[in-house]
């Protein structure tokens, strides 16, 4: 590895593995501020601030894994620390992270990204964020690392990530009263805000910044 594609890793310092050993809710919050990034093809890297975050558990009815085990939700049955990458409405790819523990269905998804430098709104909802960092099914049992190009970031000792709103989940039709969706309140690039949250106006909102994403 290069000097300095080994100085620009080391910024993006990677979550040690027992951070998902959790269960979704408690790791969902917790992503709130750390750093998506991804290794590209010519070496450079790719980040964004994650400002949203939506938690599944086996134990309710809106999780993938909820009536049975099947070839299509495995990766969510597996290791905590991997993707778990689905296609919805045949075109739209969703983005999560297998978290808890390996027979329990669990994970978070990942659902806005700020990007430094872009658009407030380029990777606001799952299927942008997807799009964006260009992730797709054959992500999916991806693990989480470093070594693999892809992996997530700790949040900056010096990020001031202010108020995490607490809000109900979107688009489930069942277990939608829980409240396991957290953003940002602070960022426009929330795809989705709470009912009577408006969103800031751009001179009070909270943006990423720099190469960190901070």
């Amino acid at each position: 590895m290069p000097k300095h594609e080994s100085n620009e890793v080391m910024t993006f310092k990677a979550i040690p593995h027992s951070f998902f050993c959790r269960p979704a809710e408690l790791v969902a919050p917790d992503l709130i501020g750390c750093k998506l990034v991804k290794k590209k093809a010519d070496g450079s890297l790719l980040s964004g601030v994650i400002v949203e975050t939506e938690a599944y558990s086996q134990a309710e009815p809106a999780c993938h894994g909820y009536k049975r085990r099947t070839p299509s939700n495995e990766t969510l049955f597996g290791d905590p620390g991997h993707l778990y990458v689905y296609l919805t409405y045949g075109i739209y790819h969703c983005t999560n992270v297998v978290t808890d523990r390996n027979g329990w269905a669990s994970g978070v998804l990942l659902r806005a990204v700020a990007i430094a430098g872009e658009s407030e709104r380029v990777a606001s909802g799952p299927a942008l964020l997807s799009r964006y960092f260009d992730l797709n099914c054959s992500h999916d049992s991806c693990f989480i690392s470093v070594e693999n190009g892809l992996w997530l970031a700790e949040r900056s000792a010096s990020a001031s990530m202010q108020k995490i709103v607490s809000t109900t989940r979107i688009g489930i039709s069942e277990a939608k009263e829980l409240p396991w969706r957290w953003y940002l309140q602070a960022s426009r690039s929330v795809s989705k805000r709470a009912k009577g949250d408006r969103c800031p106006p751009l001179a009070n909102s909270w943006r990423p910044i720099g190469g960190t994403g901070q």
